[in-house]
C-alpha cells in the first residue's frame, strides 16, 4: 500500500535498527481513512476464505482488525492483556512476550467469542519476533476454530517472525514489508 509506505516515511521514527516507532501512524495516533483502506486490503486479500471472525490482540491491532471485520461483515474478537474481574474463568490464555514491551503478558479470550465453528482471520499491526501471532494461532488451536489465515500491517522482514509462520505452512498477508532500519533509514521490500 503505497500509501501507508509514504505515512510510515513521513511519520515514523528509527530508534535502532530493530525498533521502527510507529506512534504516529498506526500506534497511537491513527487516521480513520488509511485503517479503512487497510481494511478493505486485507478483506480483499481474504475474501476467498470463509471467515467468519477477526482476531487481534488489543490495543493497537485493534482499528486494522475493526476495519476487516467490517469490510467481511463478521464480528471481531480481541485478546485482552490481562485478565479482570469479569474474565471468563474458563478463557483461552496464553503468555507471550512483546518485542516492543520487553516482557511477558498473558493474551486471554473467552472460549464463547471462539467456537470450533469459526473460521479466524487474525490481523495485527506489526509482526517482528511473531511471539503475539504464534499465541493468537495457539488460542486459535485450543479453541476448536480453524485459522484462515493472519495478516499484519507492517511486517519486518529481517526478523524471523513472519518467516517462522509462513514456514508452519500458515498464509501470512502483509501490507507494508520493511527489510531494514540501517543508518536511521526505512528500508522497504
Amino acid at each position: 500500500m503505497e500509501r501507508l509506505k509514504q505515512q510510515i516515511l513521513q511519520a515514523g521514527i528509527v530508534l535502532s535498527d530493530q525498533v521502527l516507532n510507529l506512534d504516529a501512524v498506526i500506534n497511537h495516533q491513527i487516521d480513520p481513512e488509511l485503517v479503512m483502506e487497510m481494511g478493505k486490503e486485507f478483506a480483499g486479500r481474504f475474501r476467498g476464505e470463509p471467515v467468519t471472525k477477526v482476531l487481534t490482540i488489543e490495543a493497537s491491532g485493534i482499528p486494522a482488525a475493526m476495519a476487516t471485520a467490517y469490510e467481511l461483515r463478521v464480528p471481531m474478537v480481541f485478546a485482552r492483556r490481562k485478565k479482570t474481574l469479569t474474565t471468563d474463568p474458563d478463557a483461552l490464555c496464553e503468555r507471550v512476550p512483546s518485542f516492543t514491551k520487553g516482557m511477558v503478558t498473558d493474551i486471554v479470550i473467552s472460549r464463547k467469542f471462539l467456537t470450533p465453528a469459526d473460521r479466524v482471520l487474525i490481523v495485527d499491526d506489526i509482526i517482528a519476533n511473531g511471539d503475539a501471532a504464534r499465541g493468537l494461532i495457539r488460542i486459535v488451536g485450543k479453541s476448536g476454530a480453524r485459522l484462515a489465515g493472519v495478516g499484519v500491517v507492517v511486517e519486518k522482514t529481517f526478523q524471523s517472525g513472519a518467516a517462522a509462520i509462513r514456514e508452519q505452512g500458515i498464509r501470512l498477508e502483509s501490507l507494508v514489508r520493511i527489510a531494514g532500519l540501517n543508518g536511521g533509514s526505512i528500508q522497504f521490500l
